[in-house]
């Protein structure tokens, strides 16, 4: 709880900016809002994709810490940044040239340009965001989740009067949704690096004791183990995009009632994501103490508590789901299609929980292919495919619309958990049996 709570309200923080920018482009006008929904559809799949390759540095700095190898902590920090600024650079000309992402979405010539300028606003953004996605990676390894939850607070009490500046009174509509998330990325990231050069205590780590040049040989091993996490999010995030495009082809009212439960969804997610984090510094550092059945230990009381939270939640959606649904909508046909819709993500909640607690132990672990390997198989093959056979087909009965595709996507959960759950128990027990042999007998 000490890890994981302050990584709840750090993420809720990021959530809270994208639910700012949606309300205030709505107020603006249907084409400035929806400009502002594709153009950040576009800035996540990129930006989460590059920010998943750095998250190689939390278990990392955790196995580091644990093992009290302080000093090389600072110097994977730093190769962290040369790998962050070839990835920002490739970030940033892919924002500045979508052709790809435009040619996809056939979009209209004035979405076309909304989405564009966007896109080119948010782009400066991109090198700041990754480097406080390292702040991020540095201060979670070390158990200092706290500080990054500051930085993040901050960054969501100046979203709305910077985005009153650059949206209304400098007229630049959907463009300014973009300019206020870049600037926000660079004041975030020099605070919070202005804040780490500052601390006695990070000093002994020396990550701004020198400039190293880049080390080949260190960043092929971040880069190693963080391109699967990386693909991972680009498969979790091409999911959720793809399940939208497909189900806005049933109507609008379809398409609304699966906005409300993706954003619901989203929102419940980042309960089992912060307990999944705490548990994934907790195993790193028990593993770099050369422990692992503590680290073993540390998982399953992760996971247990992760359920045991998600059940709590679950058991909310599943009996409040008609009064939820009014929440967030007074159309009445949109609401019963909702109210039905939260009533599978009670279920889909607990056993997205399950997978995400296990997926980020396993990243305490340095184990990240075979994840990603599950990943790809469960939500593109059976999470998709499976979705638009139930969705939009009469394949296996009558087509159940969105609740097609979200029991599809359930599905590939529960595939998915199960099979992360199982290599995570074969990895705790073989690693355990490998430091028993290591280890000579007294």
């Amino acid at each position: 709880m000490h890890l994981a709570w302050p990584v709840l309200v750090a993420q809720l923080a990021v959530v809270g900016s994208g639910v700012i920018d949606t309300v205030m482009a709505g107020r603006l006008s249907a084409l400035d809002l929806a400009a502002v929904g594709v153009g950040a559809a576009i800035y996540i799949t990129v930006f989460m994709t590059a920010m998943g390759v750095l998250m190689a540095l939390t278990p990392t700095v955790a196995q580091h810490y644990g093992a009290g190898r302080y000093k090389e902590i600072g110097e994977d920090v730093r190769q962290c940044a040369w790998l962050a600024l070839l990835l920002a650079i490739a970030g940033t000309l892919l924002l500045r040239h979508p052709e790809p992402f435009i040619a996809l979405a056939q979009l209209t010539p004035a979405m076309e340009a909304k989405v564009r300028a966007y896109l080119a606003a948010i782009s400066w953004g991109i090198a700041p965001g990754l480097a406080f996605r390292i702040f991020y990676g540095f201060m979670s390894g070390i158990g200092r989740p706290r500080a990054i939850m500051a930085f993040n607070l901050i960054g969501l009490a100046a979203k709305v009067p910077l985005n009153a500046l650059y949206m209304v009174e400098l007229g630049m509509g959907a463009t300014g949704c973009g300019a206020s998330t870049a600037t926000i990325s660079w004041l975030s990231a020099i605070l919070a690096w202005s804040w780490c050069a500052r601390q006695a205590d990070c000093a002994a780590y020396g990550v701004l004791s020198r400039l190293t040049f880049p080390k080949p040989r260190a960043m092929f091993e971040l880069a190693r183990l963080g391109l699967p996490i990386g693909l991972t999010l680009l498969v979790d995030v091409t999911a959720f995009t793809f399940m939208a495009l497909f189900i806005a082809r049933l109507g609008p009212t379809m398409s609304a009632a699966h906005q409300v439960a993706a954003n619901l969804t989203i929102l419940v997610f980042m309960i089992p994501l912060s307990i999944g984090h705490a548990s994934l510094v907790l195993v790193g550092h028990a593993l770099g103490a050369g422990d692992p059945a503590t680290a073993r230990h540390t998982g399953l009381i992760g996971i247990a508590f992760g359920l045991a939270v998600s059940s709590l939640v679950a058991c909310g959606l599943w009996l409040g789901a008609e009064q939820i649904a009014a929440l967030y909508t007074p159309d009445v046909e949109v609401r019963a299609v909702a109210a039905g819709l939260i009533a599978i993500i009670a279920a889909y909640h607990l056993i997205d929980a399950l997978q995400t607690v296990v997926v980020n132990i396993l990243r305490g672990y340095k184990r990240t292919v075979v994840p990603m390997a599950v990943y790809v198989v469960s939500l593109w093959g059976i999470g998709l495919g499976g979705g638009y056979v139930l969705g939009l087909t009469d394949l296996l009965g009558r087509a159940r619309g969105a609740a097609g595709f979200w029991l599809a996507a359930t599905a590939s959960l529960l595939l998915a958990g199960l099979l992360v759950l199982v290599y995570f128990l074969i990895v705790a027990q073989t690693t355990i049996r490998q430091n028993q042999l290591k280890t000579p007998s007294s």
